[in-house]
């Protein structure tokens, strides 16, 4: 109870701050990707609107709560080298066991031995990854024991203990978290259970306009690296705070289906990856020329007093960008209707009209403390 009474605390202090296209551009995505879908999915989502839009920032509140949360937001994928970032695999497994440092303790009398092995590669690790660490992936903890070692590599009979790091996590999952959530949507879709429908609906709204966002794709998440800390709220909230409702047009066509989500999810983020080197140089070369008493304003928020960037300086940002980030949110609004779309389709087209009633109207914490129980069944 202390800890979930913490988390609600923390809660309360924080989400407003959260930085992810702002609760503007998040709940604008998931509304208007409602209106992409053919009459006999829409007929389910009409009603449940509201919901899908004020529930579009559950992920975001949750990531003061669960430890694991905050690398399904982003994929830091130039650390991994240079596009097209052939080192990752495209699958969720292979890419988690081909980054995971695995070492084991062997008792040799009064000697510790550590030793080391290889995962890449390994069918007996892929088996592992699915049957045990997946499904404690999200979960604060997950063990790795001697015992999954031996399964993994049977030559090994002396362990003691064994030592692990997941490197992959550390720099973020994004498009494979995409995938996993589309999945759980799917089998939403098949069971007629509504509360699970509208829950993974929703988040799979906030990731995918998380993956849209170019700041999302890099380890210079936030322009810490070249100077220009402060450029991620930037670009992602106050613009789209300040210009989308007068200037975006956010009617998109019809959704369509895909017929390989992983390859849909990453060729998602790799093409928002190629927006990156705008959003830094155009953003740098004003900050250099801008007056620097015009650049930065005060404004009330929440009866607080708050820096952001003035608005004839966002609108000079903006104007450069040349309609990026009104192109990047109609993108994530088609987007997300061809995946809410497509996981009805992979559930086989279930008439909802006669699903299970099992959702019941609750705030928004409480959904989200439970989230982390749910996500082991």
């Amino acid at each position: 109870m202390k800890k979930y009474l913490v988390a609600i605390l923390v809660l309360i202090g924080l989400v407003s701050f959260a930085p992810d296209w702002g609760f503007f551009g998040h709940r604008t995505i998931n509304e208007y990707a409602c209106y992409t879908l053919p009459q006999r999915l829409f007929a389910f989502y009409k009603p449940h609107i509201k919901f899908v839009r004020e529930h579009a920032v559950d992920p975001d509140k949750r990531r003061y709560a669960l430890k694991k949360e905050a690398g399904r937001h982003y994929i830091d994928i130039d650390y991994w080298g240079e596009a097209p970032f052939d080192i990752l695999p495209r699958s969720f497994a292979p890419a988690f066991n081909k980054m995971l440092h695995v070492r084991y303790e062997t008792e040799a009398g009064d000697t510790v031995l550590v030793k080391s092995c290889r995962t890449e590669g390994n069918k007996a690790m892929d088996s592992i990854f699915y049957a045990k660490i997946l499904r404690d992936y999200f979960s604060d903890d997950w063990e790795f024991t001697c015992e999954d070692l031996t399964a993994a590599f049977p030559e090994i009979a002396d362990c003691s203990q064994a030592i692990v790091h997941d490197s992959l996590t550390d720099y973020g999952i994004l498009p494979y978290n995409l995938v996993y959530t589309y999945n759980r949507l799917v089998s939403a879709y098949d069971e007629k259970n509504i509360d699970r429908i509208l829950r993974y609906a929703s988040d799979l709204g906030h990731y995918v306009g998380d993956a849209h966002v170019p700041l999302h794709t890099t380890i210079n998440y936030n322009g810490q690296l070249t100077d220009q800390d402060g450029i991620h709220a930037f670009w992602e909230s106050r613009l789209p705070e300040l210009f989308a409702m007068d200037e975006y047009d956010f009617l998109t066509g019809q959704a369509r289906y895909v017929n390989d989500i992983e390859k849909y999810a990453w060729d998602i983020v790799l093409d928002t990856h190629t927006h990156l080197d705008s959003v830094l140089l155009i953003e740098k070369r004003l900050r250099e020329t801008y007056p620097a008493d015009l650049q930065n304003c005060y404004e009330e928020r929440l009866q607080r007093t708050v820096r952001v960037q003035c608005r004839e300086f966002a609108e000079a940002y903006h104007r450069e960008l040349d309609g990026m980030v009104e192109e990047q949110m109609l993108k994530s609004i088609s987007a997300l209707g061809n995946i809410w779309y497509s996981a009805w389709i992979d559930a086989g087209q279930p008439k909802l009209s006669d699903a299970i009633p099992y959702f019941i109207e609750v705030d928004t914490l409480n959904i989200n403390l439970e989230y982390n129980d749910d996500i082991h069944h």
